[in-house]
């Protein structure tokens, strides 16, 4: 598979994980029915499956690595810390207020995963 369609594959599954957390944030702190829906339980990790596969196809097809090159491991701890992030925006958070703030948290977390990709700088910000 080339570059680019790995490329495109990666970039509108992350587009597709965010636009789904997103929604699933908004709609887990109105306790909205559709949570319970069984496409909602599946879907996410379909796509984030197939995110995940795609990185590390990319990451095979340009030769950088995690634990290698500095910005794809900035990515690495930065999706870890998503991902916790993530875990109690929707599930474990004890109170609203923390579920709300992790749901935040998370998604600024996501814009420095997206600049770090775009810039290959585990320091997006300074150039």
């Amino acid at each position: 598979m080339s570059f680019l369609t790995l490329k495109a594959i990666h970039v509108s599954c992350a587009a597709g994980s965010y636009a789904l957390f997103f929604l699933r944030g908004i709609w887990s702190m109105n306790g909205s029915p559709v949570m319970r829906q069984r496409w909602i339980k599946i879907v996410p990790h379909v796509v984030d499956t197939l995110l995940l596969a795609s990185a590390l196809a990319l990451a095979f097809t340009i030769d950088q690595y995690p634990f290698v090159d500095a910005w794809l491991t900035a990515k690495f701890f930065a999706l870890l810390l998503y991902i916790g992030l993530g875990s109690v925006a929707l599930k474990h958070g004890r109170n609203k207020a923390t579920r709300i703030s992790a749901w935040l948290a998370a998604q600024a977390v996501f814009v420095y995963i997206v600049l770090v990709a775009a810039n290959h700088n585990p320091l997006p910000y300074i150039h």
